[in-house]
């Protein structure tokens, strides 16, 4: 369904005064170019300028049967016919002949004229290029981005590269290479269209794309292209030329009868099995001749439909064309036409005479509008912001979707909470139908429009029951414009558009009328998000008036958020974005929507409360003034009370009255079940109203694990961020003085709960003790919520971060001197029998470090916690090592945690060399403990050799050694058998020391 509307994109209308009446027209470059039905001659018009002055007129070589213009290089193509033959023609340098400079040079293609050059300086002039082909040229196309040309001929397409030839200085020539040639069996194409390597071809009812590409970037993997040949290419998926020809035979085809092939869709890699087959031959450089080849990008065929009366002739294919896009700022854009950036979107457009289909080439090919047109169509032209059709007595302007495709390329979150775009898939819509009489062609460049007429006096009275019956479908529209000139029945009319900001005005204010009316919501809707379709389109093309159109482009998003902030729709979430993208703050977007809140029970809307509920979810919001805010809580009391709670914890309600809060707060416990969270919320706004007892009051309605759950349900009692700070409320603060192990589990419930990632923890923690008066740089609380979310934590990244945090802490706790007695909330022994990553301390660490030892009370935890770590089966020790280097090993405190180090990364021996050296008296704990399994050889290898040494040596008073000696050797002799036992005895040693001992073996060993 078409929308049909009565706006008014065209301004006015000059007539170009032609002498001759045109046989053909095309337009470019600000440029009109009128060819003399059946003549030889071209003239050029200054569509620029108020009465269309001539430019310059030349002669061509023959009868003109087709004319193109290509913007980049400032050239015209033309097929021309010359003593029955027909031939391809390039005019260059045409604009000489406005300085009435006759010199015209011809030549072929490739051979510049250099004579003048070598006896002086080169002349200006005009130059006709003969471009010689094997067959005779059907039609052509030139790229709109690189200048290149396409000719279509009977059995091939040939492209041609523009190229520059510097003579001088000042002068340049164009010249044209030939590229590659392209053939197409069985087809012989009425239209082409080219643009950056997309080729388009078009017969009678089927249409064919292509792209011309390096296949080797595309896909690197493929067999079909890792060995082509050096002048012939054939397409991915398609088979030979002989078998296709054989494959387009009708099945059924007979002199009685012919059978049309059925409609057919085939888009992206599903339309190389179209049966159309296509080789390339490069004609090109060589070295990027093996690297081309063919992609199938869309194929569509229809079938005619007989049953509406309609002939062959009426449903026949016209007005093909390739039109690109591009993104951003078209003003940052590259002057040069050598290089131009590649658009960002290609379109596809094609009509049969009653309907019109657009498709979206780049990225994703899909249909992305289809134009029913309300009488035959003749021709239509698509450009950014408007497609034009005619038919035989209007013309017609439509809404395209060029910019709604372009900016989800341009921007993938365009369909989010952040930003929106109307949808590609909204209905068209017809702006405006203006009569004219016995139209025949149309041509457009910039923002003019050329039309040719010709009235058919035998038709007149047809033409007036075509007029009426166009006004009876109550669409406005001019007068029939009748021809100025009474001594001929045809016209040459420049329109031009009117502004984009003025067009956009007048949708806005014809979408008001809709505005109150509930059932015509959907209309007012549509018309909006057309006028910002119009804007954004307009924002992608080179304009003077950037700043006003994006003025416009921010109403227009604020409009369209009103609509969907009013609207019951199921697209009303859209209201955000749109809002968002205006520019508006909250403020002025709730008093943009009060206007609509009348009456005993206001209709807020369900946009607008969607809205504003995301953005007091949001950081980055304006703090509302005591006004708003109250008003605020006033919308969702009566709107959405159960959101009170989360409402009034956003940190931009702060200047919202608390008793006012209070109240709306007790409104809603009397009104549904007892919530955790309100009596939070209500404890809150105790402090803030400085009543301590309300306070306590509320604070004591339920046990802490049911405030803990409170507090996952709402983060934003305790923290709030703002941008990237992480804020503590004043709950906050007042729970670390009162309620630490409250908070610190509710902060941990947060993180467990992914409320709250670890840094945001780190940061809230450590901005809520700043001001505190603990010279540690890492607060206790902190240290707290390490080790409690070490207890709760199961994600292992967590854990090893969480592990280096506190062994830094205890370390850095332990070399530390005086502190303040601030307690943990966990000790050691808690710790040790809650969380698995600590483990029991080893029995010979209380020979170290006893339970007496000479140091504070707090280094006393923080070493058994450090202790209970290396202890524990998670640390992985080896990483911690640069960090327990640094605490030194003077006392048994660095000691005890050095032995512990060596001995977890297996370094046995050397532990027993510090233990004999340092406390000899825990060498025998330390064995029992350490020396299993396959340690257990180190008791005679390592500890036996090493006692008997440091007995033998040492003073008078070794009995701590010989005491350690006697119970090894009391276990050594358990284990060895007793002619090892002799060979470990040292040489010089006392008999009656050892015999007790090697009687033991020596009796064991006979009972076994």
């Amino acid at each position: 369904m078409v929308h049909v509307y009565n706006c008014h994109p065209f301004a006015c209308q000059r007539i170009v005064p032609a002498e001759q009446e045109p046989g053909l027209v095309c337009c470019g470059g600000g440029a009109l170019f009128v060819v003399s039905a059946g003549g030889c001659r071209i003239e050029a018009y200054h569509m620029q300028q108020q009465e269309c002055p001539l430019i310059c007129r030349f002669s061509t070589m023959g009868i003109v049967h087709s004319i193109v213009y290509s913007q980049i290089g400032d050239y015209l193509v033309t097929i021309e016919e010359k003593n029955g033959a027909t031939y391809l023609r390039a005019y260059t340098n045409w604009r000489y002949q406005a300085a009435e400079k006759m010199r015209v040079g011809v030549r072929l293609l490739g051979h510049l004229m250099r004579g003048s050059v070598l006896h002086g300086n080169p002349k200006e002039q005009m130059e006709i290029v003969e471009i010689p082909l094997s067959e005779t040229p059907l039609c052509t196309a030139c790229c709109p981005i690189t200048g290149a040309l396409l000719v279509a001929c009977p059995k091939s397409l040939v492209l041609f590269g523009l190229t520059r030839q510097s003579l001088s200085d000042q002068l340049n020539a164009l010249d044209f290479e030939r590229l590659l040639i392209l053939y197409v069996s069985g087809w012989s194409p009425l239209q082409v269209g080219l643009c950056c390597g997309y080729v388009a071809l078009q017969t009678e009812l089927e249409v064919l794309v292509v792209k011309l590409e390096n296949l080797e970037k595309r896909c690197a993997s493929s067999e079909e292209h890792a060995q082509p040949s050096v002048n012939d290419f054939v397409a991915t998926g398609v088979t030979d030329i002989v078998d296709d020809k054989k494959e387009q035979q009708s099945p059924i085809e007979s002199d009685d009868f012919f059978v049309f092939p059925k409609h057919l869709e085939l888009l992206g890699d599903m339309a190389k099995d179209c049966g159309v087959s296509l080789s390339l031959e490069w004609t090109g450089m060589e070295t990027v001749a093996s690297n081309m080849g063919v992609t199938y990008i869309l194929y569509r065929r229809f079938a005619p439909d007989f049953f509406q009366g309609c002939s062959v002739e009426e449903t026949r294919l016209h007005s093909l064309q390739l039109h690109p896009m591009h993104t951003g700022n078209p003003d940052d854009a590259v002057s040069s036409d050598a290089e131009k950036r590649d658009p960002a979107c290609v379109f596809c457009f094609f009509s049969l005479p009653n309907a019109g289909y657009m498709y979206s080439l780049k990225n994703t090919v899909e249909l992305v509008s289809t134009y029913q047109y309300p009488e035959k169509a003749h021709q239509a032209l698509l450009c950014n912001q408007f497609l034009h059709v005619i038919t035989r007595n209007a013309l017609q302007c439509f809404t395209v979707r060029c910019s709604a495709v372009a900016a989800r390329v341009e921007d993938p979150y365009i369909d989010t909470t952040m930003k929106a775009c109307p949808p590609f898939t909204m209905e068209v819509c017809a702006l405006r139908i203006q009569l004219f009489i016995g139209l025949k062609s149309l041509c457009h460049d910039g923002n003019h429009i050329v039309l040719l007429t010709a009235a058919d006096v035998e038709t007149k009275a047809e033409t007036e029951r075509a007029a009426k019956k166009t006004m009876s479908r109550k669409t406005s529209v001019s007068k029939i414009k009748e021809s100025s000139e009474s001594g001929h029945g045809w016209n040459l009319y420049v329109i031009s558009t009117v502004s984009t900001l003025q067009l956009y005005r007048e949708m806005v204010e014809y979408s008001k009328r809709y505005e109150q009316t509930n059932q015509l919501s959907r209309d007012c809707v549509h018309l909006l998000s057309e006028a910002h379709l119009l804007l954004r389109a307009s924002l992608l093309s080179p304009t003077t008036d950037r700043a006003e159109i994006q003025q416009a482009f921010q109403e227009s998003c604020a409009q369209l958020g009103d609509c969907f902030s009013r609207l019951d729709r199921r697209d009303c979430h859209l209201a955000l974005p749109y809002y968002k993208m205006s520019g508006l703050s909250v403020t002025e977007v709730i008093r943009r929507n009060a206007a609509t809140w009348r009456g005993p029970v206001p209709d807020y809307g369900k946009g607008f409360l969607f809205f504003l509920k995301h953005s007091l979810y949001e950081e980055n919001m304006e703090e509302l003034s005591e006004e708003t805010a109250n008003t605020v809580l006033e919308i969702f009391s009566k709107a959405e009370p159960g959101q009170l709670p989360y409402i009034v914890s956003s940190s931009f309600m702060g200047n919202a009255s608390p008793a006012s809060v209070l109240a709306h707060l007790e409104q809603l416990e009397l009104s549904g079940a007892p919530s955790v969270t309100v009596t939070l919320c209500k404890a809150s706004q105790a402090l803030r109203l400085g009543d301590l007892l309300l306070y306590q009051q509320q604070m004591d309605r339920h046990a802490e694990m049911l405030q803990v759950y409170g507090f996952i349900e709402e983060p934003k009692l305790l923290m709030q961020r703002r941008e990237r700070a992480v804020v503590p409320t004043h709950l906050a603060r007042h729970l670390r003085d009162t309620q630490d192990g409250l908070l610190v589990a509710a902060i941990v419930a947060l993180h467990e709960n992914s409320k709250v990632k670890l840094r945001e923890a780190e940061l809230f923690f450590q901005e809520l003790c700043k001001d505190s008066t603990e010279p540690q740089s890492i607060p206790r609380l902190l240290v707290d919520f390490w080790e409690a979310l070490l207890v709760a934590s199961s994600q292992e990244s967590v854990i090893q971060e969480l592990l280096f945090h506190l062994i830094s802490v205890y370390v850095e706790h332990i070399m530390c001197g005086e502190r303040p007695g601030i307690k943990a909330l966990k000790t050691a022994e808690d710790l040790i029998n809650s969380c698995s990553h600590y483990g029991p301390l080893f029995p010979w660490l209380s020979f170290l470090t006893p339970a007496q030892y000479p140091i504070t009370h707090d280094h006393q935890e923080d070493l058994q916690k450090l202790q209970s770590l290396l202890c524990g089966p998670t640390l992985d020790v080896s990483s911690i090592v640069p960090l327990l280097e640094q605490l030194p090993d003077t006392d048994n405190t660095g000691l005890s945690v050095h032995l512990l180090c060596t001995t977890r990364l297996g370094q046995h021996e050397n532990a027993i060399e510090k233990l004999l050296d340092r406390c000899p008296q825990a060498i025998i704990s330390y064995a029992n403990h350490e020396f299993h399994s396959d340690k257990m050889i180190l008791w005679w290898q390592k500890l036996v050799p090493e006692l008997c040494k440091r007995t033998r040596l040492s003073s008078e008073d070794n009995g701590v050694l010989i005491s350690a000696l006697k119970e090894t050797l009391t276990l050594v002799a358990m284990e060895l058998h007793p002619v090892e036992f002799l060979d470990l005895l040292p040489d010089d040693g006392t008999a009656h020391f050892f015999l007790p001992h090697l009687l033991n073996c020596t009796q064991k060993h006979l009972l076994t």
